[in-house]
């Protein structure tokens, strides 16, 4: 049986038969662990002398871009992140200074901690970040662990954390934006609700799902509701749908597109496994990523791990998943050329293509803990999924 939220965010299957242990996670930060691997030559890359200053962020009950605003308020340095870390976790990554100015000394909060390490001549990119490498503790699981051995047989679904977890609304935003319905964008924002949300957060969103309540109840609006706070001030003073929208840092916009073309990637998986198309080894024809990451046509003999097209303007027909993929764009009403976004070009998205299937390795369970490492850009809580077979992600700790 497939959990609601996993058909809301374009899951309809499992890719293993095994039937699950049930079970949570994350019942204690310290049962989440994650540590990025950076490729050996950005390792190597790292020296004693003057250049963009590189620094290990360790970090829990915080997210990646609220601590690093933080280190900016605090200190007044811009970072950037390789990737992104879940706030409901330990983790350990390596962040990058974008110029060449002061350094910061070591420093921490009871969130974070920031460790200099050293200097690059180039700053480190998201291409130099390799692997996850996780540690998690399942508690109250009922079957054996370390009967699970199928980790070679995961699809490279987008997990949870894409769509919004408790609150799975941002590819419902992206398809708005690109269905030019900004009206119906700025009420996603403010006042969608989900079962998971918060009692007092569903309240609020309630109040605001009338727009004439926007100015009345915009004190009461938590400012941990960044972005809609944001949204909401805009609309107060301009009324303008699309100006409160470009009010959203670009990054986010960039975002809810994103998390558009993940839902519709996780359509095209589920329905191509579904149709009974392998998508565990490459075929003449198919498009491949190499070992290096580099996207290519299928090679005989060639070390290539097959790839799925992921849609935006610019997407690629001739691949042997077009039949799904063009059915799914049909009942969606939307084509690749509303990826280029005229009112806000610099949202537009060209597409690209995406591993089919998850690479795990250094895969291990002992007793209640499992440990893998997953290639840049797969979910654990994907594989972990697989695992477990949660009757509701949420209350399983997804």
């Amino acid at each position: 049986m497939i959990p609601d939220l996993d058909s809301q965010i374009g899951i309809s299957i499992y890719s293993t038969k095994f039937n699950g242990i049930g079970g949570k996670i994350r019942i204690e930060p310290e049962d989440f662990q994650v540590n990025e691997i950076i490729s050996q030559r950005a390792q190597n890359s790292i020296n004693d002398q003057d250049g963009y200053a590189v620094y290990k962020l360790k970090k829990k009950k915080i997210d990646t871009n609220h601590a690093l605003s933080d280190v900016f308020r605090k200190k007044g340095i811009r970072l950037k992140a390789l990737g992104l870390k879940d706030a409901y976790a330990i983790t350990e990554q390596f962040v990058c200074s974008g110029n060449k100015g002061k350094a910061i000394e070591n420093f921490s909060t009871d969130k974070y901690s920031i460790e200099k390490i050293g200097f690059v001549k180039k700053p480190l990119s998201k291409k130099d970040m390799i692997s996850n490498h996780f540690k998690i503790k399942i508690s109250e699981f009922t079957n054996d662990l370390s009967s699970f051995t199928e980790y070679d047989k995961v699809l490279n679904f987008y997990g949870y954390q894409r769509f919004g977890s408790k609150r799975p609304v941002t590819h419902l935003i992206g398809k708005a934006i690109l269905r030019k319905d900004f009206k119906k964008t700025v009420e996603l924002i403010v006042s969608f609700t989900s079962s998971y949300d918060s009692k007092e957060n569903t309240e609020i969103r309630e109040k605001l799902s009338d727009t004439e309540n926007y100015e009345k109840y915009f004190d009461q609006v938590p400012y941990q509701m960044d972005i809609e706070r944001i949204v909401l001030k805009e609309m107060i003073e301009h009324g303008d749908a699309l100006r409160a929208i470009r009010s959203i840092p670009i990054s986010l916009r960039r975002f809810y597109i994103q998390a558009y073309q993940s839902f519709l990637f996780n359509q095209s998986l589920s329905s191509a496994f579904s149709d009974g198309e392998n998508l565990f080894e490459a075929q003449p024809s198919d498009v491949c990523f190499d070992f290096h990451g580099v996207i290519g046509k299928y090679v005989k003999g060639l070390d290539q791990h097959l790839a799925l097209p992921f849609v935006g303007y610019s997407y690629y027909k001739k691949t042997r998943f077009d039949y799904q993929i063009s059915k799914i764009l049909e009942q969606e009403e939307i084509s690749p050329k509303d990826f280029f976004i005229k009112e806000m070009q610099e949202v537009s998205s060209e597409g690209g293509f995406r591993q089919a299937a998850i690479h795990c390795s250094n895969y291990s369970s002992n007793d209640a803990t499992v440990e893998f490492s997953l290639s840049r850009g797969s979910f654990a809580t994907i594989l972990l999924r697989e695992i477990m077979k949660p009757k509701d992600p949420m209350i399983a700790g997804f």
